[in-house]
């Protein structure tokens, strides 16, 4: 039992299926050359009802809105924030590139793949801030080197007047630390933060604190840092209604799981989620290649980065490349 029968290719689809009712679907091969060629490459309605008719009686599927569960939970509304890069983030992301395709055409296999996975978590880290690749303690006002560090400033500062909580997801541990840094420094804001390293009683106890109706006040805490791992799954956090994805986890599902701290039975105000977007970036690309997978999922079933590491040297080198006109002071 799976809520995420499919999260980026087809085949992942057959792989359930030849688990559960071995053949059902044909061999490997068969699957390939019937419907995943057809539906990647066209997605027409004709090719996607033939899946849907043979997988359909093996599903059963609710969503939030469905009217039979009753959830009566208010509206949810996305926005993407596009953020350019500075100066200084653009020049390493360069560099990080140069050094990738300088090494990718003596690599196979595994190899290969291994080497593009730990650039794309670099080129990740650069756009946040570029204290975590170098793992440097930053010196001055920790927003100048990173946009996206300024305009989380400048969101938090609106809602807390609005008297607002908020949620703040990040996959990268010191990210979250530099994000407690700059809340207290430039804002005043104290802030839990909750990552894999956090005792099981010192999280319950910051998850209590943030939940109480009387926290809005001095003595708590009303922004919650959360590393996207730890803090994805398994906690009730309705006391915000603000939700912040840092940086992206390329898994639709995984992000969808951590909005739902706050998106769920207990929530009373309308959740606002901001993903934030480097512009000219991979991120943006692969932001692109998501939307496209996240609607052909819905299709077919009604979102782990490793089919990246599947891309052509040349699709890569498309994926990657710094789009310059973006890059900001």
């Amino acid at each position: 039992m799976t809520g995420t029968p499919m999260e980026n290719r087809l085949t992942e689809l057959w792989s359930i299926f030849d688990f559960i009712n071995p053949g059902y679907l044909g061999s490997s091969g068969e699957f390939n050359r019937r419907f995943v060629r057809a539906i990647e490459k066209n997605g027409t309605a004709e090719d996607i009802n033939r899946v849907q008719r043979l997988i359909r009686p093996f599903l059963l599927r609710r969503v939030k809105s469905d009217p039979s569960i009753e959830l009566d939970l208010p509206e949810k509304q996305e926005q993407k924030e596009y953020i350019p890069l500075t100066v200084e983030q653009a020049s390493i992301y360069e560099s990080v590139l140069q050094d990738l395709f300088e090494q990718l055409e003596d690599k196979k296999g595994m190899a290969r793949r291994g080497l593009i996975l730990s650039t794309l978590s670099k080129l990740k880290q650069v756009c946040d801030h570029p204290a975590l690749l170098f793992k440097d303690q930053p010196t001055g006002e920790i927003s100048r080197r990173s946009k996206k560090i300024e305009r989380l400033l400048e969101l938090i500062a609106e809602l807390r007047q609005k008297g607002e909580r908020c949620l703040i997801f990040t996959q990268f541990i010191r990210m979250g630390q530099l994000i407690q840094e700059v809340l207290l420094k430039e804002l005043g804001e104290q802030s839990y933060y909750l990552h894999g390293r956090t005792p099981r009683k010192t999280r319950d106890e910051m998850v209590a604190r943030f939940q109480e109706t009387a926290s809005n006040t001095r003595e708590n805490c009303n922004i919650f840092v959360l590393s996207l791992k730890a803090g994805g799954l398994g906690l009730n956090l309705t006391a915000a209604n603000n939700v912040f994805h840092f940086d992206r986890w390329w898994n639709p599902a995984v992000e969808n799981q951590a909005t739902d701290r706050s998106h769920r039975i207990g929530q009373n105000r309308h959740v606002m989620v901001y993903k934030f977007i480097s512009l000219g970036t991979m991120e943006e690309r692969i932001d692109e290649v998501l939307e496209r997978k996240a609607g052909l999922s819905e299709q077919i079933i009604s979102g782990s980065e490793a089919w990246i590491t599947e891309f052509s040297t040349g699709e890569l080198r498309e994926l990657f490349t710094l789009r310059k006109e973006w890059v900001g002071g």
